[in-house]
């Protein structure tokens, strides 16, 4: 298998769990403050975890209309611009950075809201035959270690050869009607590497209990989706599937339905534990813990650690 260097990034969903913000700015574009203690939209937080996977390519799958928007953003700064931020050596900087950004991007329309698995099959002439790493445009990822979640993923989809590759995470049963569930047979259980052998989206308890216990895992705990995924160009063979067919799940076309399909005929498929957090941007507490998540990893945590303890101290005597 080809090394990763093309990404996908869906960010059609209307935001209506972020309204009224998102109406006037579509809530890929919401800012917050990076670990390095910039301010950056959503979008290219998610699309520097990708750069520095190695990624090269990136094809954000948006709403009609809506690439123009984004070119706008990732732009070099005019000549009339730049006499703005003079003696500001680190705006022009972000500016190249910018710039070089908005060259590496292409973009998909997703004319109609059909779904997950709807929304990754418009990028499908993007990627051609080479594999690609799939995130979510509202997901914000700060790893553990020194290695990138992303990059996690793609080491092991590469260092193995495989087909396709989940990132997962160890999720307690109330909370699997949040995440599509990977049900695993252990290949590295010490290094959280599995063998996919049953994938269902969203399972009620009884379901899971019944058909996805991964051996090795605490009781009530089942490897759920970490929003991440590396699959090679027969993803978009199994989403044609069920595209052709009309084969919705509650009216819409699911990733998990064609990452189910996919699995079925190989071993090749694996789910890998991420060593990180992953943060929900698409809803407003998701939003403020992303922040706070991105703060106290960044280059602002001793400040901010000493404004919780005065903001929890001041809670306390009210």
């Amino acid at each position: 298998m080809a090394k990763v260097r093309k990404a996908v990034i869906t960010a059609a969903g209307r935001g209506t769990r972020q309204y009224p913000a998102s109406t006037a700015v579509q809530k890929e574009m919401f800012p917050l403050v990076d670990r390095d203690g910039l301010t950056k939209p959503v979008i290219q937080i998610i699309g520097e975890e990708c750069l520095d996977a190695g990624i090269e390519e990136i094809c954000i799958v948006t709403q009609p209309g809506e690439e123009p928007l984004y070119r706008d953003y990732f732009r070099r700064l005019t000549d009339a611009d730049s006499r703005s931020f003079r003696g500001k050596d680190w705006a022009l900087l972000e500016s190249e950075k910018l710039g070089a950004f908005g060259e590496r991007l292409h973009f998909a329309e997703q004319a109609s809201p059909e779904g997950f698995g709807h929304a990754v099959f418009q990028a499908r002439d993007f990627v051609g035959a080479d594999p690609f790493l799939l995130l979510l445009g509202d997901h914000v990822y700060v790893s553990d270690t020194k290695e990138r979640c992303a990059r996690q993923l793609i080491r092991v989809f590469e260092q193995y050869m495989l087909d396709a590759a989940t990132a997962v995470q160890p999720t307690v049963e109330r909370l699997l009607h949040l995440f599509g569930v990977i049900k695993g047979a252990p290949i590295d259980a010490d290094r959280g590497i599995y063998r996919a052998e049953l994938i269902r989206e969203k399972p009620p308890i009884d379901a899971a209990r019944a058909d996805l216990v991964t051996p090795g895992l605490p009781a009530g705990n089942y490897l759920a989706h970490f929003g991440m995924h590396v699959f090679g160009p027969g993803i978009f063979d199994a989403l044609d599937h069920l595209i052709r067919h009309d084969l919705r799940d509650k009216g819409e076309f699911q990733l998990t339905a064609a990452q189910e399909l996919l699995r079925q005929p190989t071993d090749k498929y694996w789910a890998v534990v991420c060593r990180g957090q992953r943060y929900d941007t698409g809803i407003p507490y998701g939003l403020m813990e992303t922040q706070l998540a991105l703060a106290l990893n960044g280059v602002h945590r001793t400040e901010m650690c000493e404004a919780l303890a005065r903001i929890l101290a001041t809670q306390v005597r009210s």
